[in-house]
């Protein structure tokens, strides 16, 4: 027999000893499972908690110059800031806030509007708290009494819910506000000394221009 060199010798135990443990090892024979992916690799797709947009028609929000036949008010005097809360603004929304003359106004009150898009949560919630919102607001500046209970009224062609309630309630003229909601817009707007079903016909031809 050869005598082996120390190197030689430990090569040829280590290379025995492998060959062992392979012939008598069976998950060394079975293919190996795929392995899952690493949390910085995999995709998360996002809950969805609402229908989605593509499905029930995302809707979008755009200042328009005429508005149901009002001429949106430019100059001194026009709303300049956002006198309403209009709750949390994200990436991608659009807040339109603009107030209207109606035929021939040249002073007194206009009736003012403001609207959000993409709305993240219910709509129905964000019109809730531009509501409120809006009381407030009307209440400072020359409305008076206390908000009836919000009626529905026809909404128009995009849907949703329209309704309307005045301050305070009369049987004649007097402040009414009205908000929509829908899949993913909601507004408001202050009409000085109307009718609830007036403002809510005029506040639904408002809609057909400032919502797409």
């Amino acid at each position: 027999m050869p005598i082996l060199g120390p190197r030689t010798l430990l090569a040829t135990i280590a290379l025995a000893t492998t060959l062992t443990l392979t012939a008598c090892d069976p998950a060394a024979e079975a293919p190996s499972a795929p392995s899952a992916p690493s949390a910085a690799s995999a995709t998360v797709s996002a809950p969805a908690s609402s229908p989605s947009h593509a499905n029930s028609g995302k809707h979008t929000l755009a200042e328009a110059a005429t508005a149901g036949g009002l001429t949106k008010a430019t100059g001194a005097g026009a709303v300049s800031d956002v006198p309403v809360d209009p709750g949390e603004m994200r990436d991608g929304m659009h807040l339109v806030v603009a107030d209207y003359n109606r035929a021939g106004q040249t002073s007194g009150r206009r009736i003012l509007f403001v609207g959000v898009d993409s709305v993240p949560e219910d709509p129905n919630k964000r019109r809730e708290h531009l509501w409120r919102g809006l009381i407030d607001y009307a209440l400072q500046n020359g409305s008076t009494g206390t908000p009836t209970t919000a009626k529905p009224y026809q909404p128009g062609p995009f849907g949703g819910s329209l309704e309307c309630l005045s301050l305070p309630e009369s049987a004649s003229t007097t402040d009414v506000i009205c908000g929509w909601s829908d899949t993913t817009t909601a507004a408001v707007a202050l009409f000085p000394r109307t009718t609830p079903a007036d403002a809510a016909r005029l506040f639904a031809a408002m809609r057909a221009d400032l919502e797409h």
